[in-house]
This record gives C-alpha cells, sequence and structure tokens, in this order.
C-alpha cells in the first residue's frame, strides 16, 4: 500500500517532496537546544540559559545569536525542502532587549516572506515569563539541494 503524499501545514495541497526534518548539529547540542515543533509555519525550540552565559552571569548575546540563527535557518530549510532546495543564510541582525541568568529561553521562528528564491523569517527569544529577550531577522537563499 502506498503511504499518501505529503501536504503542507495546513493540510491543503499534496507535496511534491517530503519535508525536511531537523538535525541538531554540534553546537546545538553543546548549547543544549531541544525542538519542540518544526513545520513551515513555525519552528520552536528552547535552550538553557545555563551553558550559555557570559562572563557577568547573564545569557551571552552570542548564543542568542547562535540559536536565533539556527532555529531561523532551520525554518527556511523546511519550507525549501517543499521545492526540493535547501536554504543558506545570507543576513541575519538582532535586537536585545533583556537578557536572563538562569531558566530555559524559547526561540520561535515564523516567517515573514516565503518565496521560491528567498525567505525572511522573525525570531523571537523569550524567558519562561514569556517576556521578549531579543528579536533577530534572518533572510535565507533558497539554493538547488546537492547530494
Amino acid at each position: 500500500m502506498n503511504a499518501p503524499s505529503p501536504t503542507d501545514a495546513a493540510g491543503n495541497q499534496p507535496l511534491e517532496h517530503e519535508l525536511w526534518k531537523i538535525t541538531l548539529g554540534e553546537l546545538d547540542e553543546k548549547m543544549g537546544v531541544k525542538i519542540l515543533e518544526e513545520s513551515v509555519e513555525r519552528v520552536v525550540a528552547t535552550m538553557p540559559v545555563e551553558g550559555n552565559r557570559q562572563s557577568f552571569g547573564l545569557l551571552h548575546g552570542g548564543a542568542s545569536l547562535a540559536v536565533g540563527e539556527a532555529v531561523g535557518s532551520w525554518a527556511a530549510v523546511i519550507h525549501a525542502s517543499t521545492m526540493g532546495k535547501t536554504a543558506v543564510g545570507v543576513d541575519v541582525s538582532a535586537t536585545h532587549h533583556r537578557s536572563a541568568r538562569e531558566g530555559q529561553v524559547t526561540i520561535t521562528a515564523t516567517p515573514i516572506h516565503l518565496g521560491g528564491t528567498l525567505t525572511t523569517h522573525e525570531v523571537l527569544i523569550t524567558n519562561e515569563a514569556g517576556q521578549r529577550l531579543c528579536t533577530l531577522r534572518i533572510t535565507n537563499l533558497l539554493m538547488k539541494r546537492h547530494k
């Protein structure tokens, strides 16, 4: 028996290609990143503050950028996979609003633009109280996937 064709996240139309599944990289594992959700519409992950602090005891801004870029890029690759493509980051910017000393942060990427050549995602990093710690914007170039 044949498996049903994949559909988009809303279940609307059959997709030609199977959605890419997130695989953590070495840095993601060292940072303690955990994936909670993965779809074209939304990627959500968590990361502990502990182990990702700078010398003053605050969540490191570089850790926020690294995890935000990873989650935003994963979201772009999931979208790209619907077209048999992959994605590479071409621009990322971030604004740090506040920091954290402990607990866990949640990283959520949602699309601003899902094109056939470029994607742009907003990535929010929030603390356990739901307060915004950092806002990132990442643009990815969609390319032919090389095997």
